[in-house]
């Protein structure tokens, strides 16, 4: 299609962001979906992932109305957004707890606890607001949410789900978690042992810039866009 479109996605803390953009990087339509936080104890910082979602519908529901031309042109899908919260998935992609923030205070211990010799391959010290941490506090305080995790995800990658179906992160994400094997750009085995988890419950990785994933049926009928629509790693 030579005057395809981009179609980006943004999920910020405070409203999810849309964007149709033409080859030439020229900004065709932009809109916005407001999100809120709760914060149900000093220091906790929450958000529901369906709100997410339920924002993405409204967004791109309005770049439909408002350029039904550009948006028919849809060609491409980019995701970015917040990073280092913790998505909880059962086994059925069942959101198991509210998605634990990147500015949530509760896992200080935790990650004083977790130390810093794996520092030098995740290339980050443990703190807080990293999702390593968040982690080892649901196994402490919410044991029977932690035996029901069958997979962990960073927030754009929960619509990259909604979207395709498929558990897939790319690696700026993955270096937030502290999980990360930054110089080998896999997963980390003794950091996931250290929080309590399994390779098996990590997504698949992607560079950035790599397809991910493609738009299913669902999702395309839902929007009014095409299936098979390829979904960029993104960052």
């Amino acid at each position: 299609m030579n005057n395809a479109v981009s179609l980006g996605i943004d999920l910020g803390t405070s409203e999810l962001k849309a964007i149709l953009m033409d080859q030439q990087g020229n900004v065709l339509a932009h809109t916005g979906a407001r999100l809120t936080v709760s914060r149900p104890h000093a220091g906790w910082s929450e958000q529901a992932p369906e709100d997410w979602w339920q924002a993405c519908l409204k967004a791109l529901d309005q770049l439909r109305t408002d350029q039904p031309d550009a948006y028919g042109r849809v060609g491409c899908i980019g995701l970015s957004g917040q990073m280092h919260g913790a998505v909880l998935l059962g086994q059925d992609d069942r959101v198991l707890y509210p998605a634990i923030l990147w500015d949530d205070s509760r896992a200080m211990a935790q990650a004083e606890a977790l130390g810093s010799e794996f520092a030098d391959v995740t290339g980050s010290l443990p703190m807080a607001g990293l999702t390593a941490p968040k982690l080892l506090w649901l196994q402490e305080h919410e044991p029977a949410v932690f035996s029901a995790i069958d997979c962990v995800l960073s927030p754009k990658d929960y619509l990259r789900l909604r979207l395709s179906g498929e558990r897939v992160s790319d690696v700026s994400d993955g270096a937030g978690t502290l999980w990360l094997d930054v110089a080998n750009r896999e997963w980390f085995e003794p950091m996931l042992q250290a929080t309590g988890l399994r390779w098996a419950q990590m997504p698949r990785l992607v560079e950035g810039g790599a397809a991910s994933a493609c738009l299913n049926a669902a999702a395309a009928g839902r929007l009014g866009l095409a299936e098979g629509l390829v979904i960029a790693g993104g960052g």
